[in-house]
């Protein structure tokens, strides 16, 4: 079963990367749930956002993680070669933009009148040393310093590929990490020392992730005959439905305040489990008559993650500028709407410029294209 594309995958990726559109596009220019609208008018707006938050980024953790694991399990490698391969991977596009999300802000700063601020803040260390550890940047950027710190633990996910039945620890590791983080929000700390605290607490969290990704790809391996697929893909739409149903006094609590909740108890655990039930779903999905455009599409997916919030941030600029108000549901639907073909589209260009192609995870660094291309006079091997 690991020959060939894997449709279901490519599927799995792109409807995950329009649901990271879709949440980010359901807010008001600030990131809230439209506080001075009313209940009424920030229904479509909650609904839209509970329907993308079948995605998130955790999905994208769990994208890398299994195709990790399938990398090691080709390949071998030693730990120094592996976590080496995943920093030049990850870390070196994530430097490019993060230096871009800095100073691409101080556009929309200026749009929205605090560019003073901004640059007083750019002006500090500690905000730079929080961008390149956190992924301050921007709000998405956390992604990438958090996905690498989570490959430093392949060997104990390892443990998962003999034996899947440990993909279960990631209730008991989101378990750890809610009340380690209970506690720090609890105590007086500094909000900066309090967020690296929390970003360790994540990853250790995380590795959970690791170890569930890991199991279903030694399962997936082994492979999975039709009739067990059908089982499972059941029981996984129903868990689904489980999992948003206990996720529904968060939006409640959304729709009737304006403000987001903190999540605990089954709220908590039916977000973060609801992508890894998202994705149980389409690996048993893996039978059906999948279209080849989903891997057309799926290679710009994290084009789309990367770029999109500078499209929304230009959408939100455009909008302000032409003093348009619109009401929060027609805002968010046409917001979506402009933001995701937009942001496909500026994946695509950016992925047939060899020169920036990179920066998306397509294809290699100029540095290490030069250097992989024969020199003048050399002999062939």
């Amino acid at each position: 079963m690991t020959t060939g594309r894997m449709l279901w995958f490519d599927a799995n990726r792109v409807c995950a990367a329009a649901g990271v559109v879709l949440i980010h596009s359901t807010t008001d220019f600030a990131g809230r749930p439209f506080p001075d609208a009313g209940v009424a008018e920030r229904a479509v707006p909650v609904l839209l956002r509970s329907i993308g938050e079948f995605s998130g980024s955790e999905m994208f953790f769990l994208f890398s993680l299994f195709l990790m694991a399938l990398r090691i399990d080709r390949h071998r490698p030693r730990y120094r070669d592996a976590i080496a391969a995943q920093a030049h991977r990850l870390l070196v596009p994530f430097a490019v933009w993060t230096l871009f999300y800095a100073l691409f802000r101080l556009i929309k700063a200026e749009a929205f009148g605090y560019a003073p601020q901004y640059l007083a803040q750019l002006s500090q260390i500690k905000t730079w040393v929080a961008y390149l550890l956190l992924g301050k940047a921007q709000y998405h950027m956390h992604f990438l310093p958090t996905l690498f710190a989570i490959f430093l633990f392949y060997p104990v996910m390892r443990l998962a590929m003999r034996y899947p039945m440990l993909g279960v620890l990631l209730v008991a590791t989101l378990g750890a990490m809610d009340h380690a983080q209970g506690f720090l929000y609890a105590i007086d700390l500094a909000p900066l020392t309090r967020d690296y605290l929390v970003r360790v607490t994540k990853v250790c969290g995380y590795v959970g992730y690791g170890l569930a990704a890991f199991g279903l790809y030694s399962l997936w391996k082994d492979g999975l005959p039709r009739g067990e697929s059908r089982l499972i893909r059941r029981g996984a739409l129903y868990l689904v439905l489980l999992a948003y149903l206990a996720t529904l006094p968060f939006y409640g609590g959304a729709l009737l305040t304006g403000s987001f909740p903190v999540r605990a108890g089954w709220d908590y655990y039916g977000h973060f489990l609801m992508p890894l039930l998202v994705f149980c779903a389409f690996l048993s999905s893996q039978y059906s008559d999948w279209s080849p455009r989903w891997s057309v599409m799926a290679r710009y997916t994290f084009g789309v993650y990367l770029v999109h919030p500078a499209v929304i941030d230009l959408f939100d600029i455009a909008l302000i500028k032409a003093d348009l108000a619109l009401s929060p549901a027609l805002l968010v639907v046409t917001r979506f709407a402009v933001v995701l073909p937009v942001a496909f589209g500026l994946a695509v260009a950016i992925g047939r410029l060899p020169a920036v192609a990179w920066t998306i995870g397509l294809g290699p660094t100029p540095w290490a294209a030069r250097k992989a291309r024969p020199q003048p006079g050399a002999v062939p091997a």
